[in-house]
């Protein structure tokens, strides 16, 4: 939030590959996202030790992510697909490294979250198995955006990769953070003097419905004119 004011005081372009945007949305998105995995792998089943073992490292990597994205914006350069110089080239490979770390922690909880903890109510399974999958197609639409713009870069479309790489960002906006909406429904369900039959059958419609709006969000992302710029 720190940046909006900045935006706010220092003015300056809130759209495209060098913005206050950036570094404000993505440390917000990080911060929600560490608490958010924090809370909800204590429901998995999975040792305490190996538990704080992976959110050290997801937290340690969220940090970096947000310091790199941070620090371009600051020195007036783009983040992602940069490669004009050498050290922006190995800014954009630490965040390409980076995602593949969150990638490989949130995989393995997603995995734990699926086998499931019989002590766990139903509602609160179901709402954490449908939150990992949303946020396993956020992961998967943030490889695709970086797939692309490297691809585009590659081919030596340096501009191009700027404004397509984030072709799919509405959809991985939206999908990332199911698994902060869903558990926290159920939570809020399990505080009411509902059935667990009723409670698993909300949860399973607003899972449903969750899904809609991923599917929304993907069919804005494929629309040429909604692509932002990174």
């Amino acid at each position: 939030m720190f940046h909006l004011g900045v935006f706010a005081v220092r003015g300056g372009p809130w759209e495209g590959p060098v913005s206050w945007r950036k570094p404000t949305t993505f440390g917000v998105s990080f911060g929600l996202t560490l608490m958010t995995i924090t809370w909800v792998t204590s429901y998995l089943p999975i040792g305490a030790r190996t538990r704080i073992l992976l959110l050290g490292v997801f937290a340690a990597d969220c940090v970096v992510e947000v310091a790199a994205i941070t620090g371009q914006t600051w020195r007036h350069v783009p983040s992602h697909f940069n490669m004009e110089t050498p050290g922006n080239r190995a800014v954009s490979i630490l965040l390409a490294c980076g995602g593949g770390v969150l990638i490989a922690v949130l995989v393995t909880f997603a995995v734990a979250a699926f086998r499931g903890d019989p002590g766990t109510a139903p509602s609160m399974r179901l709402a954490l198995r449908a939150g990992f999958v949303t946020m396993l197609i956020g992961l998967a639409s943030g490889a695709a955006m970086i797939a692309r713009g490297v691809s585009l870069v590659n081919a030596g479309h340096q501009q191009l990769a700027y404004q397509l790489g984030g072709f799919l960002k509405p959809v991985h906006a939206v999908s990332l953070h199911g698994v902060l909406v869903l558990p926290g429904l159920a939570w809020l369900l399990s505080h009411r003097s509902w059935s667990e039959a009723r409670r698993n059958r909300a949860v399973a419609l607003a899972s449903a419905g969750y899904g809609i709006a991923i599917a929304v969000a993907l069919v804005v992302s494929l629309v040429p004119a909604s692509w932002p710029r990174w």
